[in-house]
This record gives C-alpha cells, sequence and structure tokens, in this order.
C-alpha cells in the first residue's frame, strides 16, 4: 500500500459491539449525510432474528466524517438491542436469504413530485445463496419504510435469474443502477446496468457492463467535482486470490453505461490477508469537506477458527486516501481480465 493510504477497522466481532448483545456481525456499508449527522446503513446478523437484518449506524451529531467513532443504532426502550430496520411488508420477497449489499440514494419522485432517499439492496425469499431480487426502502419524514415487492428482478437469459450488489445514483434525471447479476455459488458473476424514471419500474432494457471474467463485485459511482469517479471490487471465490482481486479506481466525465468510457484503472486495495480482513468488497465512499481524504468504507473476511459451519467472519474497515482530484499520482495498473 501507499505511504499516504490508511486503514481503520470499524466493526469487528472479535471487539465486541457493546453496549449491544445481539449484534453477531456488520457488514455490506453504505455511508451518507442526513443534516448535519453521517449515517451508514449496514448488513447485520441478529440474534434471535431470521436472515440477515439491516440496520444503521452513525457518527454522533455533527461530528466531522471520520473512520472512527461509529456505533450501531439500538432500539429506543433498550440500549442492548440492535434496532433493525422494518421488514413487515417485505418479508415476502427478502426474508428467508436475507438482505444484502445496502445502496443509498437520493432522487427525484416523478409520481409524487418530490425528492425522496432511498437505501436499494438484495433480498433472496428463499435462501442465503440466492436467487435475489432488488427493492429499496424509502424514507417517509419518521422512519424508513419498506416495499411489498421488488423493484427490479433479473430478466435476460446472462442473469441466470439472480440481480443483487445494487449501486444506484440518481444523475441526469435518471435512476442508475450498476449491480451483478450471477451467482457466487456457481462462481459466475456479470456486472449489469440499467436506468429507469423513477427508480421503481420500466427500466431501460438491461445491459452487460462487465463481462464475467472480469469478475466486477460492485461499482460504486460517485460525483467528484464536475466528473464522476467509481471505486469497484474484483473477487475471487475459489482459490489463492490473484493479483487483480481487489479495489479498483476511476473515473468519467459522466456516469456513462459503458465500462470502456472510464479511464484506466487504478489500484488501491489488494486482497492480501491483514488479518481483520482480506479480499475487500462493497465499497461506500464520502469525502471529507476540505476535499483532502476521501474514505472509502469497505466489507471484509477472516477465517473463523471456532470450527463453525461457515468458515469466515465477516468485517467492515475504512481505507483513506487522497481524493479524486490527485487520482494520477498513483502508479496506473489496468484492470485486464
Amino acid at each position: 500500500m501507499h505511504s499516504d493510504h490508511a486503514e481503520t477497522k470499524v466493526f469487528d466481532p472479535a471487539d465486541g459491539f457493546a453496549p449491544l448483545t445481539d449484534v453477531r456481525e456488520a457488514t455490506d456499508p453504505t455511508v451518507f449525510q442526513r443534516g448535519d449527522r453521517w449515517w451508514m446503513c449496514v448488513a447485520t446478523e441478529v440474534a434471535n432474528r431470521p436472515g440477515i437484518q439491516l440496520a444503521t449506524a452513525s457518527l454522533p451529531e455533527a461530528a466531522p466524517l471520520s473512520p472512527s467513532g461509529w456505533r450501531l443504532t439500538a432500539e429506543r426502550d433498550d440500549i442492548t438491542r440492535i434496532a433493525v430496520l422494518p421488514q413487515e411488508r417485505s418479508r415476502t420477497w427478502d426474508l428467508g436469504g436475507g438482505r444484502h449489499c445496502p445502496s443509498y440514494v437520493k432522487g427525484w419522485d416523478p409520481a409524487t413530485q418530490q425528492w425522496v432517499e432511498r437505501i436499494y439492496y438484495a433480498g433472496a425469499a428463499e435462501h442465503v445463496w440466492g436467487p435475489y431480487t432488488i427493492g429499496y426502502l424509502e424514507w417517509d419524514d419518521e422512519g424508513w419504510i419498506d416495499s411489498p415487492a421488488p423493484a427490479f428482478v433479473a430478466t435476460q437469459t446472462w442473469e441466470h435469474g439472480s440481480v443483487y450488489e445494487p449501486n444506484v445514483i440518481y444523475a441526469n434525471g435518471k435512476w442508475k443502477l450498476w449491480y451483478v447479476a450471477g451467482s457466487n455459488h456457481e462462481d459466475y458473476l456479470v456486472h449489469g446496468y440499467a436506468e429507469s424514471e423513477d427508480g421503481r419500474g420500466n427500466w431501460t432494457p438491461h445491459q452487460v457492463f462487465a463481462p464475467a471474467e472480469m469478475k466486477m463485485f460492485d461499482f460504486h459511482v460517485f460525483r467528484a467535482g464536475a466528473a464522476y469517479e467509481a471505486v469497484f471490487s474484483r473477487v475471487s471465490l475459489q482459490g489463492t486470490p490473484p493479483a487483480h482481486a481487489g479495489l479498483w479506481r476511476c473515473r468519467c466525465d459522466q456516469p456513462s453505461p459503458h465500462l470502456a468510457d472510464w479511464s484506466d484503472p487504478v489500484q488501491i486495495m489488494t486482497a492480501a490477508d491483514r488479518g481483520w480482513h482480506s479480499g475487500p468488497w462493497k465499497p461506500s465512499t464520502a469525502v471529507t469537506p476540505d476535499l483532502e481524504r476521501l474514505l472509502i468504507f469497505f466489507s471484509g473476511t477472516y477465517s473463523r477458527q471456532d470450527g463453525s459451519p461457515f468458515p469466515f467472519v465477516f468485517t467492515l474497515g475504512c481505507l483513506e486516501l487522497p481524493p479524486a482530484a490527485n487520482a494520477d499520482r498513483h502508479t496506473r495498473r489496468r484492470a485486464d481480465p
């Protein structure tokens, strides 16, 4: 890693989640600001609750953006229990396999003629391996409200019946969605793209954004001054991770649906084992107000040593590095398949 890159562990089950006692893990971050407070939505496994849940964490009110100081949100009447997001209406399509990979976005709803805040995520009705569909929760001034049906489903043969890992932005009057199609279990991942005027339906024809051999698992797009930037992950699902596994960074004048329009990517993190994480994925970015540092929150894993049938522990970390304007200072490496 470069000397100006700093890594911070945010959540690790080995450190506990005090005062919460029912949280088993917190991972899959999406970071956003509401008012003068920084928030994070995460996927979490909770004792005595089915499936994988979604919950929030935050920094103290008015606190500056930081990789440290995050606390998971507790229930109002019990500080030892985590407050999970509502699932009463969505449970028919997202309970059995759980809720994963949230993505916060603020965009225009032409039906209500209002700006709305949503957290898109993938849900599975039956099994943690999928198949998945993509839906969202929407803020209603008092809390996050779940949807009774998914907003985006697989329609193409190359999607193998499952769509997940959504990364959504609102730009140029459109809700723009990058997503994974396929299956981790099959070792088949292809990256897709579609857009919609309302983010609920009437999506443009699904198109391939990155081929299966690239093993792209996330493509997180964000505004970087007058242009756009993306931090994306490439993963390895079998054997020793290759050199190209890890996090990458690129930029484009517009949030193009064509990978060829984006700049040659720069690798900013490898999949090397760092103890509390290896093989990072699910990047979510935020920039400090002075534009001096770019914070990239991400998911990680390490091997479980307790004999559990599930061999991995999920963690959440943060990578700090110079913002988009200084990207050219780093040695460029092409993200060839």
